[in-house]
């Protein structure tokens, strides 16, 4: 079965991350896959590395007590729509990939000063 790749990319394009998150869970399902990290040398390089981090994720851990609040922090950050911000609230996870450590910190704080449990990673 022959497929176009340009159009099946740019379908994946106009898809929200919720309906990504969804769309991977379920090719995790159908096929019985899962993601694994590969193993990393030894702990003295690896603490180097961390060390040296540039680049972090924000990952929501929980939403706490005031999740109205925390809702219209995740929308100012992500730019989702309030379905899909409270999705985020309820299951938590990562919010932004690959931030800088300035803008990872200043995310973490607001999130946090609206109620949230937030991790750099």
């Amino acid at each position: 079965m022959a497929y176009d790749k340009q159009a099946l990319i740019d379908q994946l394009g106009t898809l929200t991350i919720m309906e990504l998150a969804d769309l991977i869970d379920g090719l995790k399902e159908t096929w019985g896959v899962t993601a694994a990290v590969a193993a990393g040398p030894a702990a003295g390089p690896a603490a180097a590395a961390e060390e040296a981090k540039t680049d972090f994720d924000v990952v929501l851990v929980d939403a706490g007590a005031s999740k109205i609040n925390v809702i219209k922090e995740i929308r100012a950050i992500t730019g989702l729509g309030l379905k899909e911000a409270k999705d985020m609230s309820e299951k938590g996870g990562v919010l932004k990939e690959g931030v800088a450590k300035d803008e990872a910190e200043k995310m973490k704080a607001q999130l946090e000063a609206a109620g949230a449990k937030v991790e750099l990673k």
